[in-house]
Parts: structure tokens; sequence; C-alpha cells
């Protein structure tokens, strides 16, 4: 399928002498700090298909859209953008409940490609809708398999109560090996009191918490965590990237990242240079994803 919609894509670029743009969408949480990465990585990649050029001689130009990663605002977007023919294909959704939301749409007929939206329900639901992160219910394994690896006997889960949390909270209480001291739903915002949270885990003393959230609860549950003196290790997803950024919270957790600015190959050395000389920061995986997937 994917060969017939890269065939068929081409065919319909390839008319010669034209230079009217070609128009792809994009769409997701833009004011957030992973949605603001996400689309800093689409960006470039723009930017670069156009100084080689752009698509077959033509230039490519974004229509965005912010979701707010609402699945409602998400359908909505999709269906302006199934509408508009001019739209080829489209960059997005960034979050599982969005994509989740927007892909029986794109089944009208309009490829999407997601960045970071990783839940399994997403695996097969639309013959129209792919994405370039592994599924969470290979995610949490390999971070409990790490966390059995590192010898850790117990351990906390809290999940935010959404197709992420908890798709990638079930998937590595699935692989882990020790004891659960806890399995619950937290808070997602950045201003959310985890005071009662962290209190009771100083009770129970887990070996790690691991928190299966975006940066914004995990910067909120770890400053708390600092400020009790919580012990024990912490453990995030790739929604923890961000934290990268915020070391004053963030040093010594562990991040199921898919992507490291560190990473030795000349083509991601290439891609970071490129970044951090556009943007003056270095990327993570959602920036490397979103660009990627353009």
């Amino acid at each position: 399928m994917r060969r017939l919609l890269a065939l068929a894509l081409s065919g319909a670029l390839a008319c010669s002498g034209r230079s009217d743009p070609v128009y792809i969408g994009a769409a997701g949480p833009w004011n957030e700090a992973f949605g603001r990465l996400n689309r800093q990585g689409i960006d470039l990649a723009i930017e670069e298909i156009n100084a080689r050029g752009g698509v077959r001689g033509r230039p490519l130009r974004l229509v965005d859209r912010d979701d707010e990663a609402s699945g409602s605002k998400a359908a909505a977007i999709a269906a302006e953008f199934v509408a508009n023919r001019s739209i080829v294909g489209v960059i997005g959704h960034v979050t599982s409940g969005a994509m989740l939301a927007a892909a029986p749409v794109y089944d009208q007929g309009l490829v999407a490609i997601a960045t970071t939206a990783s839940s399994p329900d997403l695996s097969g639901l639309s013959r129209w809708t792919f994405r370039v992160i592994s599924s969470d219910s290979a995610n949490g394994l390999d971070m409990a398999r790490f966390a059995n690896s590192r010898g850790f006997r117990s351990a906390a889960i809290l999940f935010e109560n959404n197709a992420y949390g908890r798709g990638l909270a079930d998937s590595f209480r699935g692989g882990f090996k020790g004891s659960l001291i806890a399995v619950d739903p937290i808070p997602s915002e950045a201003q959310a009191d985890f005071e009662p949270y962290v209190a009771y885990l100083r009770e129970r003393k887990p070996d790690l918490t691991f928190i299966a959230g975006t940066d914004a609860s995990g910067r909120a549950f770890l400053r708390e965590a600092r400020r009790q003196q919580l012990g024990g290790a912490f453990m995030g997803g790739d929604g923890w990237t961000p934290l990268a950024q915020d070391g004053s919270v963030s040093e010594g957790a562990y991040v199921g990242a898919p992507f490291s600015a560190e990473d030795p190959r000349a083509a991601a050395r290439a891609f970071v240079k490129a970044f951090r000389d556009r943007h003056g920061v270095d990327p993570d995986g959602n920036a490397a994803l979103a660009y990627d997937a353009t």
C-alpha cells in the first residue's frame, strides 16, 4: 500500500513545467514543548527540501493547524485537510488521542504520517495513516526489560489517563518482573499537585517510579519528588524527551527515547548540527521523528 501511494504521489507531481507550490498539512499541539519541537523538525525538513530544489522543482509549502492534542479538534482539522484538494499529504498528528480521532477521517483518501503517536490502538486502524515511531506495545516492553536488567525489584506505575498513558503503562506492566507498589492514573497538567502521590510513594519506597505521560506532568512530578526527597529511580517514556533540556529536575532519570543527540552516525550528526544551527538547541526524539516524517 505504501508503494502504491508513493507511486501515485510521484505521478501526480511529475507534470513538467509546473512551478506552483506543493502543499502538505501538519497538525499538532504547537504550544506544548513537545509540539514545538515537532514543528521545528518539520520546518527544518521543509527548508532543506526547498533548498535542494523542492519537490520535482516545485516549492513545498505547509498548511499548519493546532489541534491542541484534542480528539475533536483533530478530527475537524482532518476533515478540513481532506476537503482541501491542494493538500497532497499530512504530517501528523502528534499525540495518540488526536491521531486515533483523525485516522477514520483520512480514510476518505488522504495520507497522514503521525510523528510521535505511539498508541498500540493505531496499528491497523486505517489504510491511509502511518507513523514513524514504534508502538508502545514494544516501547513499554523494552523499558520493562531495561528495568529488569537494572535489578529493580519493585515499581510504582503512574500514567496519564489517555490513549498514550494507558497503552505505555499496560505494556510496561506486562513486562516488569518485580512487584508493583501502585498502578494509578495521574493528572496531565503542568500545574497539577503531585504532593499526595509523592507522599504515598515515600511511605511505600519503590525501587523505581515509572511514569507514562508527557513532559508537563513529568516535570511537575519530578519537582515534587525532589522537594520531598523521594528515593529510588525514575523512568519515563518518549513523552519525557523534552525534559533533557531541564537538567535541574531530570538529572539521573531514565528516558525511553527514540533518538539521542549523541548518536554518532553521520546522518544523525548532520541533522543535529543543522537543527542546532537553525534553532539554537539540540533536537530530541520529537524533532527527529517529525523531521523524518516530513
